[in-house]
């Protein structure tokens, strides 16, 4: 039987879904959820060649974990994608499917031992790899036109505090002047600017499209949860300079 790359794996079971890196170093982690009616089904799914898709960890809600792929193998679990302007995370990423029915199932809470397991696999991949905080991503960074995952539920902050991905107390949201559908100008040429220097992918114009609304929704998802409507209000641009304030810093020491 092949050993596991992770101490926390408690077994492997092989999926026949990965293919070569190619060279890439691995420098970023996707966090999803499965989105499937149980974890045996998504399980079933992640290891069906038919499927074509896969991770390299599954962890149930007991904190039971898999692995699925070797690390040294590109996992499909990424899709179409990109961040910092690279695209084919899947080649530079490890990543990691939470049990969880999601959005279609009601968002449930993830268990206590759910992410005490996530936050222990996290560590310990990070410790292997030079993957900076600001690179633990959600499914939605990296595809946020495309997917939800782990969705608004998802506890970013109790990660961040175990060392864990970047992440900070949101600015207050308060009534006030918003950026949304339909607005252009230099308002929305910097936000657009501040989003991709984050990370996202998004296009140079000024006019606040259906695009940025997917890449604001998928911000607020991460780092905004309280309220997730798409619409660049006082706390979704306030938290989002702190952020970078944050990032840019540690890009300078390192």
């Amino acid at each position: 039987m092949k050993t596991a790359n992770s101490r926390y794996a408690s077994d492997f079971i092989p999926s026949p879904n990965h293919d070569a890196r190619e060279g890439n170093v691995v420098d970023i982690l996707v966090l999803h959820y499965t989105g499937m009616s149980s974890g045996l089904a998504a399980q079933d799914r992640l290891c069906d060649p038919e499927a074509k898709v896969s991770s390299h960890y599954l962890i149930y809600e007991d904190g039971r974990t898999l692995q699925l792929v070797d690390e040294t193998r590109r996992a499909r679990h990424a899709g179409v994608s990109s961040w910092r302007g690279w695209t084919d995370i899947n080649s530079r990423s490890v990543g990691i499917e939470i049990v969880n029915g999601g959005h279609d199932f009601g968002c449930p809470e993830f268990p206590l031992v759910q992410i005490e397991a996530v936050i222990r696999l996290c560590r310990d991949i990070q410790s292997r790899f030079p993957i900076q905080q600001r690179h633990v991503l959600a499914h939605s960074d990296v595809a946020p036109g495309r997917k939800r995952d782990p969705g608004e539920a998802f506890p970013w902050r109790a990660l961040h505090e175990a060392g864990v991905g970047l992440w900070l107390e949101p600015e207050t949201i308060v009534p006030g002047p918003v950026l949304a559908v339909g607005d252009r100008g230099d308002g929305v040429l910097r936000l657009k600017a501040n989003l991709r220097d984050y990370g996202y992918g998004l296009n140079a114009t000024d006019v606040f499209d259906h695009e940025l609304t997917d890449v604001v929704t998928a911000f607020q998802r991460h780092f905004r949860a309280e309220k997730v409507d798409g619409v660049a209000d006082f706390s979704t641009l306030g938290t989002l300079e702190r952020l970078l304030a944050i990032s840019r810093a540690a890009d300078s020491r390192s």
